[in-house]
């Protein structure tokens, strides 16, 4: 029995979805950024607020920040780098 190849069809191609550009990219988890940002229906349209720490290779960065149909809205940030500012010099 010989080697077959198996083509893909035109109908196919036609019907196949590229998924989301940052879902290719490999930077969001759709299925666990619907968690995290639904809010329960009682709420009213209140916003859920969620905090992101982001570490970089000399600082850490912590927002807190809530989500709209437009995009995520960020309401403080706070950078490591500014501790210096208040006297503390560890780790630095």
């Amino acid at each position: 029995m010989g080697f077959v190849k198996v083509t893909k069809s035109k109908a196919y191609f036609k019907r196949y979805q590229v998924p989301f550009r940052r879902r290719r990219e490999g930077k969001t988890d759709y299925r666990a950024r619907r968690i995290l940002t639904t809010q329960n229906k009682n709420k009213h349209n209140e916003p859920k607020y969620r905090l992101i720490v982001r570490f970089t290779n000399k600082y850490v960065i912590c927002q807190i920040a809530y989500s709209t149909i437009i995009g995520d809205k960020i309401i403080c940030e706070a950078h490591s780098r500014e501790l210096i500012r208040y006297g503390f010099k560890n780790g630095f």
